[in-house]
């Protein structure tokens, strides 16, 4: 390629460079400026939008009304409001949106932009005072409206009240005074609503309709919850009171203690706020009557529950103040016993002071258990605590005795079982000379040629251990502990040399027996002589273990599987 051709390609390329971000350029200045236009159209949009027509109308509709000074004080500061909206803000936000436009034209973007938002600031200010001007407005115009069907709806509520009250009158005869009071006050308030309506004096239309809704919603309230309020406070809890007053009476007359209760303190206090709710019922005030009224309800209905587990209390109380004392009396007279024997048992034993100290814990407990309970029937008999205190006292006391019982049981057992090893002992040692001697006789019934080392010599370990035995026995006092060490040595040796006497008689009646069977096949094959041969030299040694192996390998030659036939006619 030439030199020529490369700079006509370049020139190309840049030609095509430039036009390409122009475009850009132009699009992107063309998609800014619609931005801005509609910006600018919007804002136009809303500044005319600032006067509507609402206001003029709504203003044109107080002009009927204004018999009254205060009306028409209100109507001349709406007009000046109005004036001073279109003549000053509007104005200013068209003086505004004229620079704005003609920043737009000259593509002062920049400005421009911060213009908008300033010209968009003051159509907001403007449209809140002009959207305010307007409620403010309606106030008045709307007021008729809006109050005649509030007070509508109140005359409704208002003759249900009526209709409610005289359906039943004998309900409320003890507030009929201060409620036919306050339906006259009703019904003045409503002569005035009319009378203040026609003088079109908004402000204290206002203040009526108020009062009138206190009244309704309040005799509402009256007439819905005073029975209630008068049979509470007038039938249920006064006889509630009376029987609780003297049921009281009967239990104290039968020994109860009550004045943890402080029954006189609450039935008085209660008293005295039920009259305070019956004085505010007077004027109509009921607020938190039926509350406090049920409160009081639920405080004696506990009461009644407060009787049930006194008496329960008293029922377990006496009771647990028998079976405790028939329970501490027995335990110190069996304690007091092994006391006499302590020393005894001590000495036969070789008990460590700390091994008998649980003797003596034992009868400083019922020392204290004796005297809590003795404080308890004490306090009972001076009446001065509540069965529920004295019970729940009892039944902790019952607890502590239970498990210095259980300390007492543990104690015999202990000190009991020290008897009871020393007559299983003796026992067993009996049981151990009966085996040694039927572990002698068993190796003696058998003649055989040699008897095994081993059974001497284990032999003589039990036969020395059993006179440990017994000289342990024969000692003064005895050692509970070495004993029993004794007692397991020498049951171990004995049963030792009993099983070894069992296994030896048994493997050499079974290799004499193969032996004397195998015998049969000498002459028919050399190697079952030679094997029936080593058999016997085995157990004239007194081997017998080898020579039973080797008198079954011989015969197993011919007649494979004796094994399991000479075992099951040495079972038979």
């Amino acid at each position: 390629m030439s030199k020529d051709m490369l700079i006509i390609l370049g020139i190309a390329a840049y030609i095509v460079t430039v036009t390409a971000i122009t475009v850009a350029l132009n699009f992107l200045n063309k998609r800014q400026k619609d931005v801005y236009y509609k910006q600018i159209t919007e804002l136009e949009r809303d500044k005319n939008l600032i006067i509507s027509a609402s206001i003029m109308s709504e203003l044109n509709k107080i002009q009927p009304l204004m018999n009254n000074e205060l009306v028409k004080q209100a109507y001349d500061n709406f007009v000046e409001r109005f004036e001073k909206i279109k003549n000053e803000d509007v104005a200013k936000i068209t003086d505004m949106l004229v620079d704005v436009e003609e920043l737009y034209n000259d593509k002062n973007y920049k400005e421009l932009k911060e213009k908008l938002n300033k010209t968009e600031l003051e159509i907001y200010y403007a449209k809140t005072k002009a959207n305010t001007l307007l409620e403010e407005i309606k106030e008045i115009t709307l007021s008729e409206e809006r109050n005649r069907e509030t007070i509508t709806k109140l005359k409704a509520s208002y003759r249900e009240i009526l209709r409610k009250y005289h359906d039943h009158k004998n309900e409320y005869q003890l507030i009929s005074s201060p409620i036919e009071l306050q339906f006259e006050n009703v019904d003045k308030f409503f002569s005035a609503f009319e009378v203040a309506m026609e003088k079109n004096s908004f402000q204290e239309v206002g203040k009526i309709v108020k009062a009138i809704d206190d009244l309704v919603g309040n005799l509402k309230l009256v007439i819905e919850e005073s029975p209630t309020i008068i049979t509470l406070g007038r039938a249920i809890i006064p006889k509630k009171i009376d029987d609780i007053k003297a049921i009281a009476t009967r239990m104290e007359k039968n020994g109860f203690n009550l004045d943890y209760l402080n029954l006189d303190y609450n039935i008085s206090e209660s008293k005295k706020k039920i009259a305070d709710i019956f004085q505010r019922l007077n004027v109509l005030n009921i607020e938190d009557s039926i509350f406090e009224l049920k409160t009081m309800v639920d405080y004696f209905d506990s009461i009644y529950q407060d009787f049930d587990k006194e008496r329960i209390s008293k029922k377990n109380f006496e009771d647990l103040s028998r079976t405790i004392l028939i329970k501490i009396s027995k335990l110190s007279k069996i304690n007091d016993a092994l006391l006499k024997k302590l020393k005894d048992i001590k000495y036969s034993y070789d008990l460590s002071e700390e091994e008998v100290s649980v003797v003596y814990v034992i009868k400083d407990e019922l020392v204290n258990e004796h005297k809590e309970y003795d404080s308890l029937i004490s306090e009972h008999r001076s009446k001065t605590s509540s069965y529920s205190h004295l019970g729940k006292q009892m039944e902790l006391l019952n607890i502590k005795v239970g498990k210095t019982e259980e300390k007492l049981d543990f104690a015999l057992r202990s000190l009991g079982s020290l008897k009871e090893d020393e007559i299983r002992a003796r026992e067993q040692l009996d049981e151990m000379k009966t085996i040694l001697n039927q572990a002698k006789k068993q190796i003696r019934s058998y003649k055989l040629p040699v008897i095994p080392e081993n059974y001497f010599v284990e032999l003589a370990e039990a036969t020395e251990a059993i006179q440990n035995l017994v000289e342990e026995l024969e000692k003064t006092p005895i050692s509970i502990k070495a004993l029993n060490i004794r007692v397991d040595t020498s049951r171990d040796l004995v049963l030792k040399v009993y099983n070894t006497t069992k296994e030896v008689v048994k493997t050499a009646r079974m290799a004499e027996m193969t032996i004397v069977y195998g015998n049969r096949y000498r002459p028919i094959k050399e190697e079952i002589n030679i094997g029936l041969t080593r058999a016997e030299n085995f157990f004239f040694q007194g081997d017998f273990k080898k020579a039973l192996e080797n008198a079954i390998n011989a015969v197993n030659i011919i007649e494979p599987g004796i094994h399991k036939k000479l075992l099951d006619e040495y079972q038979e």
